[in-house]
Formats: structure tokens, C-alpha cells, sequence
């Protein structure tokens, strides 16, 4: 068996993750006491209570999306599961990073939180816009935001799983990209409810203000490999850390790409730390004859467990 964490990004929050964490194991408490006083607000209620409106918006969900995923993971690794390469879905490559070693975790809830402010910023509300493409292969959603960009900035942001492609941009532009592909015979287009249009050219002066806050902190070289969303390539050095993650916030994401590269160097089993089972689907459709658990609550731990022989 070759283990690899994955780590959910936007879009698995929920209020209430993390929940049984939180009341059964000192450490996860600890990981929300210490995120708090990062944040000058208290995180724990934000994800326990809500209101969802605000922990949708992208400030608070990167914060509390890493914090739900740390909590989770230390209790883990104190029973002993430990993984040899790591990787994360957006927001989560930071999580993933943390995991590692890579970042400190107060840190790591520092940069996330002004990840998501800087995102939030870069573009005016209602100018952006992320849909869902399902049934069409890349090549022709490629073609398809190629024509559509003589309305706008519109691009594959993120190469998901097969046959499952969400792209970004300018509103206009998407939504022009959302007829053609319709009109090419794309199994299913959603626009997507999020906050910002992220992995898109729009981002880049959000990225221009990520890197001077990466220059600030330090950051070391990983304890484990992690695969990057930029490039889907092996990075354990803190420079090729950090140049990743500037890069990662204005150009598309291949987390298809990311896990057959974990697949072909002979990792078997993925197990999705954090709210939600977002990804453990995507891996489903990649690389079907692998091991696939996710662990969120007490009965999916002790499935895992139990899978795992621990």
C-alpha cells in the first residue's frame, strides 16, 4: 500500500465540519484556539454555527477550510497515519503544504486568509463567473473558450476528472463559452455559485499580492512530496513551493493530471482529510482501481481505520 493525502478545496465547507473533531480530541480544539487568535475572530463558531452566507464568502472559506482540514489530521497522525506524498484541490494545495511540514499552520491561516481577501478584490462582484462543463473532452474545451474569448477573459480553470472541466472569467465571456458548449453537445453546463472566477488571467494581480506575502514567510522544504495543481509535477523544495503558488492562482488546475501522476509512481490509496467527499469522487473517475476513503466525521475515521488495518 503507497498513501497519499488529498485535501478538498472550496466548495466542501459546510457548517458544522469538523464538528465531533472538535468535541472529542484536544488537538483539534487546539488547531481552532490557534487559528482564532490569527484571525481576531472565532473560527470554531464560524464553522460550527455559521451563518453559511459568510463562511461561503471566499475570505472566510480559505481560513476555515484549512483550519476544518488541520483539525481533522492531527488526531490522525497521533494514531499513526502517516502518508508519503500529499496534494490538495486549489485552496487545498495549501492545506497539503501544511500537512507537509511546508508552512507553519499559523502561517499557513495568515496567507490563506489573505489569499482569499486579495481573490475577493482582484475582481468586482457580479463581473466573474466559473461554470461546470460535463461531457466534453479538452481539446474542444479548449476550442470552445477560444471562441467564446472574443467576448472576454474565459479559460479552463480546472481539469478536474474526465469528461468534468470548469472554466473562468469575465461574465460575459463564460456565459458565451456556456452556449457554445452547449451548442457542441456538452452532456451538462452549471454555472457555478462561487465568489470569484479563480485560476483565470483575472487573478493575476491577486497572485502579484499573494507572492509579496510569500516573501514574508518562511517556508521550508516539505517532508513528503507534494503534487503541484500548476503542473501536476513532484515538489518538495520550499523555492519550487513557492513559485508554484504563485503561479497556481491565475493558471488552471490539473487535478486529473496530479493524480495519475501520483498513480503512475505507484500510490494505491487517496484518502480524502477534510469536509466533504468532493474529491474522493473526482479520484473515482481517474483511477478507478485504487483505494479511495475520505475522513470527516467519527464514522468515516473508523471505516478508514478499519480499511487501513490501524
Amino acid at each position: 500500500m503507497k498513501l497519499a493525502f488529498i485535501f478538498p478545496g472550496q466548495g466542501s465547507q459546510y457548517a458544522g465540519m469538523a464538528k465531533e473533531f472538535i468535541e472529542q480530541f484536544p488537538e483539534s480544539r487546539e488547531v481552532f484556539e490557534a487559528a482564532s487568535d490569527v484571525l481576531k475572530y472565532d473560527l470554531q463558531e464560524l464553522c460550527l454555527q455559521g451563518p453559511v452566507e459568510k463562511l461561503n464568502l471566499t475570505e472566510y472559506t480559505q481560513p476555515a477550510l484549512l483550519t476544518a482540514s488541520i483539525a481533522i489530521l492531527r488526531p490522525l497522525e497521533r494514531r499513526g497515519l502517516i502518508a508519503e506524498a500529499a496534494a490538495g484541490h486549489s485552496l487545498g494545495e495549501y492545506t497539503a503544504i501544511t500537512a507537509a511540514g511546508g508552512f507553519t499552520f499559523t502561517d499557513a491561516v495568515s496567507l490563506v486568509q489573505k489569499r482569499g481577501k486579495y481573490m475577493q478584490e482582484a475582481v468586482p462582484a457580479g463581473t466573474g463567473l466559473m461554470a461546470a462543463i460535463l461531457g466534453m473532452d479538452r481539446e474542444l474545451v479548449e476550442k470552445t473558450c477560444l471562441e467564446a474569448s472574443k467576448n472576454g477573459i474565459v479559460a479552463p480553470a480546472n481539469y478536474n476528472s474526465p469528461g468534468q472541466i470548469v472554466i473562468a472569467g469575465e461574465k460575459i465571456a463564460v456565459e458565451k463559452a456556456i452556449e457554445l458548449a452547449r451548442a457542441s453537445g456538452a452532456k451538462k453546463v452549471m454555472p457555478l455559485a462561487v465568489s470569484v472566477p479563480s485560476h483565470c488571467a483575472l487573478m493575476k494581480q491577486a497572485g502579484e499580492r499573494l507572492a509579496q506575502e510569500l516573501e514574508r514567510i518562511t517556508i521550508q522544504d516539505t517532508d513528503i512530496p507534494i503534487v503541484n495543481n500548476a503542473d501536476a509535477h513532484f515538489l518538495t523544495t520550499a523555492s519550487a513551493v513557492k513559485a508554484s503558488l504563485i503561479k497556481q492562482i491565475s493558471a488552471p488546475l490539473y487535478w486529473e493530471d496530479s493524480i495519475l501522476a501520483l498513480v503512475k509512481q505507484g500510490y494505491d490509496t487517496f484518502v480524502e482529510i477534510g469536509p466533504g467527499k468532493v474529491l474522493s469522487g473526482l479520484v473515482k473517475r481517474i483511477a478507478k482501481d485504487t483505494t479511495i476513503l475520505n475522513i470527516e466525521d467519527q464514522a468515516s475515521m473508523k471505516n478508514a481505520f478499519q480499511v487501513l488495518g490501524l
